[in-house]
């Protein structure tokens, strides 16, 4: 029985209270102590738990403001309705909704424990994977529409307008939704026997190699080089133009409004990638020690890198996107 090891090191002390508080931390914590197969409890101190706690509810806080600052501005302000700026939008919502769901990760990770059955465990895990591939699916979009603006400026209105962008956007929450559901379902979560090698109260996916390297591919390494290979096109060009009305601007010739609009698209285009950069510097290393033996405190630390950025990305709107950082300076 789960209780007996309390009562032993209480007989171990014959009666003695100090020893019986000294022994009592070593007592083993079950999730769920009436359950002969629940998991074990992580072993930390109240002090330490209280904080985890703290910071994971000012970084979901946090998360969830300043996303919605950035969602309302863009839905408020028509000057905002533009293609890139949708995309944008819909980068937040899954920002935001990132934010929501920190509190319930956070419960895991601090206790390992899921205390919310094991259909909600389901959902939670097709939740956290589609706002995952949605991220990513919107940065892609995010890296066309700038390639784009900036190497065919002139192909832009007609190329890339708002109906398109929308359907886009639904197309790739639709996807994302699809391929977490199936990346769930076929890796046996709702499968009884494969759930039988799992301890009561665990909320883990049991993936083979095979699937997390399939996995890493498509929904990361394919998108990721495809974002970059857009990026460095985007910078040669962006380069050439910037040198061209520099050149323009010092012999003090005319610069007409085509070369100042690619100067500002040029801008966004850079600005655009440091969200591409800051995604990536967050990513790539939990992937590669996602397929090497690492300690789990190692992976629960680059897991919550990963959800730091949920909350980065509004910032750099803020900081350095000159439409909308004027925008929310004014709201």
């Amino acid at each position: 029985m789960k209780g007996q090891d309390g009562e032993q090191n209480k007989l171990l002390t014959g009666g003695d209270s100090h020893m019986a508080y000294d022994t009592k931390d070593h007592e083993t914590h079950y999730c769920f102590p009436a359950i002969n197969s629940s998991c074990i409890k992580r072993k930390r101190s109240r002090h330490e738990s209280n904080i985890m706690y703290m910071f994971f509810s000012l970084l979901s806080a946090w998360t969830v403001f300043l996303n919605l600052l950035v969602i309302i501005s863009i839905s408020h302000f028509k000057k905002l309705h533009t293609p890139t700026n949708l995309i944008i939008l819909s980068l937040a919502v899954a920002d935001m909704l990132f934010g929501l769901v920190m509190p319930i990760e956070a419960s895991r990770l601090i206790e390992i424990c899921w205390y919310f059955g094991d259909t909600f465990c389901g959902l939670s895990l097709i939740i956290t994977g589609l706002l995952i591939s949605v991220s990513l699916s919107n940065l892609v979009l995010i890296a066309v529409d700038r390639y784009v603006a900036v190497c065919h400026p002139l192909l832009y209105p007609q190329k890339i307008t708002t109906t398109k962008t929308l359907i886009s956007i639904c197309l790739s929450w639709v996807f994302s939704t699809t391929y977490s559901t199936a990346f769930v379902i076929n890796n046996g979560y709702f499968d009884i026997s494969r759930k039988s090698d799992m301890c009561y109260g665990e909320c883990t996916i049991m993936n083979d190699f095979a699937w997390r390297v399939t996995d890493l591919i498509v929904s990361f390494i394919f998108p990721c080089i495809l974002i970059i290979s857009l990026y460095l096109r985007i910078f040669y060009v962006v380069h050439q133009q910037v040198k061209v009305i520099n050149t323009l601007m010092k012999d003090g010739k005319c610069v007409n409004e085509g070369s100042v609009r690619r100067k500002s698209e040029s801008k966004a285009a850079l600005t655009l990638g440091i969200i591409v950069t800051v995604y990536l510097l967050c990513w790539i290393p939990y992937n590669i020690c996602s397929l090497s033996a690492v300690s789990s405190t190692t992976i629960n630390v680059l897991t919550w890198v990963l959800y730091i950025n949920s909350g980065l990305n509004p910032m750099v709107y803020a900081l350095f996107y000159p439409g909308l950082k004027r925008q929310l300076n004014s709201s």
